[in-house]
């Protein structure tokens, strides 16, 4: 931006009109001194030694699957639904930390999922966990 003198000269002054420049630097400055403490948010504790310990064992997993047909699967073996409790009862009793994983197709109604996800509540198995494929759209 250009600006005149005022004298007959005609001699202009260009100068850098820095005010606005010196604002936004200032108003990133207090942001930064704003944020900076909050981005360092852990908390310092000094863990205790211990021995080293072998790795835990490895619990059994289960799949229960529920195909488009309504049928149901234990490991990809078909199992009758009203089976389903007693074959549970006698896996759990064998392996008490059984992990169990339920996996059921798109097209299932929920009324089935649902009575399977009863079925496995009532044999006691504590782990459950809902297979679904990547992506949820």
């Amino acid at each position: 931006m250009a600006f005149s003198t005022g004298n007959d000269r005609g001699d202009v002054v260009s100068e850098i009109n820095i005010t606005p420049l010196v604002d936004v630097m200032l108003v990133l400055l207090v942001t930064f001194i704003i944020t900076a403490p909050l981005l360092n948010n852990a908390v310092r504790i000094n863990l205790p030694k211990t021995a080293a310990t072998s790795a835990p064992d490895t619990t059994k997993s289960v799949t229960v699957s529920i195909d488009a047909a309504n049928k149901v699967f234990i490991d990809k073996r078909e199992i009758a639904q009203e089976a389903l409790e007693a074959e549970l009862k006698s896996q759990v009793s064998a392996s008490p930390d059984l992990a169990l994983s339920l996996q059921a197709d798109e097209g299932v109604p929920y009324r089935s999922v649902a009575k399977v996800m009863a079925t496995i509540q009532k044999s006691g198995v504590s782990k459950l966990s809902v297979l679904t494929s990547p992506g949820g759209g």
